[in-house]
């Protein structure tokens, strides 16, 4: 459970659930439970978006940026989702026969901000589809995904437009952090086809030893970058320039894949251009 929804937990159970169904109410209504927890110093509740959801009348999810301040001074920014039908208000829907949330098919938009040019690493950005990759290059699924897409759409630059956000998982193969500064710094040096070949380099996930990693990474690579290179302050924006659009297209996993704007959940949705 997020932290937001720890703070909110307590204060939802004792407070009255009816509502319309808008943007403002919503807004309204969180702001109220969650001022009312004394942990909580000051709070911002925005709705960015709204959808309807399929097979379920009247009900909605809502996609709710929150901009808190809590007591000694700790910021947290995070988006949630809600779901409301104008009865009821609810952090979640999981529907009984297939045992699925409605969450799973809740995501924003990639917007346009979010197109990064140092993003782009195939194709032209006027080219016909934009497809956009968050990987993590241990993770199993990505390794076998992620280059197999790449090579296909690599081949048509006017239709593809590829954008690569690295996206570790430090908590699952911690070794994937210093090779994803590893790759930003080999391409700010200059080196080509560096997302690639990313995903031939030979590492145990959980490896924590930043020599082992970097000798990992420049024998397949042919560079020389030191640890030195990790902390320059290029590689350094880059790569938290990727976990804040990660954060604001509310990416949980890899490999996650957005087409044209919209996530791809099939993630072969480029297959299917002519």
């Amino acid at each position: 459970m997020s932290l937001m929804l720890k703070l909110l937990a307590i204060t939802l159970l004792s407070s009255t659930l009816t509502l319309a169904s808008s943007n403002k109410k919503i807004e309204d209504f969180l702001y109220s439970n969650f001022k009312s927890n004394p942990n909580i110093k000051s709070i911002k509740v925005h709705v960015s978006s709204s959808t309807k959801i399929q097979d379920m009348p009247k009900w909605y999810a809502y996609i709710v940026d929150v901009d808190a301040t809590l007591k000694g001074k700790k910021v947290v920014k995070q988006k949630m989702i809600w779901f409301s039908n104008g009865l009821v208000i609810t952090p979640d829907l999981i529907d009984l026969k297939t045992q699925r949330s409605y969450k799973d098919n809740v995501s924003p938009k990639f917007q346009a901000r979010h197109y990064k040019k140092e993003n782009l690493i195939y194709g032209s950005a006027s080219a016909k589809h934009k497809v956009v990759i968050f990987s993590d290059p241990l993770c199993p699924f990505c390794r076998n995904y992620v280059p197999k897409a790449i090579q296909t759409m690599k081949k048509q630059p006017n239709k593809f437009a590829i954008y690569y956000y690295h996206f570790p998982l430090p908590s699952l193969h911690p070794a994937a952090v210093e090779l994803t500064k590893a790759a930003i710094a080999a391409e700010l040096q200059g080196k080509k086809n560096v997302v690639l070949n990313l995903y031939k380099v030979e590492v145990d996930g959980r490896e924590r030893n930043v020599s082992k990693i970097l000798k990992a990474f420049n024998k397949v690579m042919g560079t020389k970058i030191t640890k030195q290179d990790l902390d320059d302050p290029r590689v350094v924006k880059h790569y938290n320039q990727d976990q804040s659009i990660a954060d604001d297209v509310m990416v949980q996993g890899t490999p996650t894949v957005f087409f044209d704007g919209i996530k791809d959940k099939s993630k072969k949705k480029y297959l299917g251009v002519k």
